[in-house]
């Protein structure tokens, strides 16, 4: 059985803006995180564009084979095959052939607003233990501040979210960043863009 290489529509639409704005960051390190890579679309693109870093793709069980998928069909030898990463795990390198921590930088998108709250306290809980001391994080998403949201449909997507009753919705700044700084990461960049969506950059001090 012949496994559906995943796309999105939105990755294609967005992966160029991203890397306008997250390149100084990519090029100032040699290996990245990411978690929750979904298509493998960001990770390709990037890794495409800076080919002195490694790439090390992550996602949750049931996405991993997909995202083979994706690196089988659009090879490229610095971005490494996925490993199985919920961020509730106690060990996030559990399953992962290099247990080397350590990473100069992490990179999520379009992750936050899926998971629960539970799981963002439990993504920054574990942060401190796989970074090293001057690390980079870097999230993509739709966020809300002080309660309002950036658009009316930011407003009606997270409201679509939580009617579906899991746990997931947009999360706020202000819910955000006690749980950054806990980890010993400080907000230095919040950046517009297309779609209603942000990018911040948070910097371990």
């Amino acid at each position: 059985m012949t496994t559906v290489i995943p796309f999105s529509e939105a990755c294609e639409r967005n992966k160029d803006p991203i890397l306008e704005i997250i390149t100084p960051y990519l090029n100032a390190v040699d290996r990245v995180l990411e978690i929750g890579t979904g298509t493998a679309q960001h990770a390709l693109h990037f890794a495409q564009a800076c080919p002195h870093l490694t790439w090390q793709t992550t996602d949750q069980s049931e996405y991993l084979e997909g995202i083979r998928a994706q690196l089988q069909n659009t090879p490229q030898s610095n971005v490494l095959e996925p490993f199985e990463l919920d961020v509730n795990q106690i060990d996030w390198l559990a399953h992962s052939q290099d247990k080397s921590a350590g990473y100069p930088l992490l990179y999520t998108a379009n992750t936050f607003h899926i998971m629960t709250e539970q799981d963002v306290i439990e993504f920054f809980a574990g942060l401190p233990k796989i970074v090293s001391s001057h690390a980079t994080l870097i999230v993509y998403g739709p966020f809300s501040y002080q309660g309002k949201f950036t658009s009316l449909s930011n407003a009606e997507f997270d409201q679509r979210l939580r009617q579906r009753g899991v746990g997931s919705g947009i999360r706020d700044i202000d819910f955000l960043t006690p749980l950054a700084n806990q980890a010993g990461f400080k907000l230095k960049q919040d950046v517009a863009m297309p779609a209603n969506n942000q990018i911040l950059v948070w910097q371990k001090s």
